[in-house]
């Protein structure tokens, strides 16, 4: 599984000389280019990624399906993430990520499917689930992955719940991307 660090997210909008305000018009664009549709199930980022997508002009061509199921029973119940997984392994887990965008992906009828659950602090956090981790689902047809994101205190020494979020939003564009490079 890779795992990507806050400071990993910015060098990589950096390298592939990408805004983070404007990122998700590369996505619209790319998705639109590919014919590819969109679908989102998100838990820690509470519709920031269905927000910034549909502040794009032109988003319903590839995008018509976003889901926040901020509760675990909504997570079983809306994308059928399975209640062992979530009571065995808990809702900030690669599987739980997975089942979440594999549910919105099978609901939606979307090509591809991302997902995001996490602590997003600045409270929740433990040893073993610090604030600032996040798992990332993504599903296309052909496979279910997820990537692990750690982004609380290398530049964010406050945990800051908007930074945490928006930059697993980044991170989530960025993956879209690559999959559809």
């Amino acid at each position: 599984m890779i795992t990507l660090t806050d400071i990993d997210v910015i060098k990589l909008l950096r390298k592939n000389n990408l805004n983070a305000d404007t990122l998700q018009k590369n996505v619209v664009a790319k998705l639109r280019e590919k014919g590819v549709r969109l679908a989102t199930a998100e838990s820690c980022t509470g519709g920031l990624l269905s927000e910034r997508i549909t502040a794009v002009s032109g988003a319903s061509d590839v995008f018509d399906f976003g889901v926040c199921t901020y509760a675990n029973e909504m997570k079983h119940k809306v994308l059928g993430v399975s209640n062992e997984t979530l009571s065995v392994l808990g809702a900030v887990s690669a599987e739980t990520a997975m089942q979440m965008a594999e549910g919105a992906r099978k609901i939606s009828g979307a090509d591809l499917a991302v997902s995001t659950t996490g602590i997003a602090g600045p409270t929740g956090g433990t040893p073993e689930k610090p604030i600032g981790l996040v798992y990332c689902g993504i599903s296309t047809k052909d496979k279910s992955y997820a990537v692990k994101l750690m982004l609380g205190g290398s530049i964010n020494k406050t945990n800051s719940r908007s930074y945490i979020r928006k930059l697993t939003s980044d991170a989530v564009f960025l993956t879209i991307l690559s999959i559809l490079q």
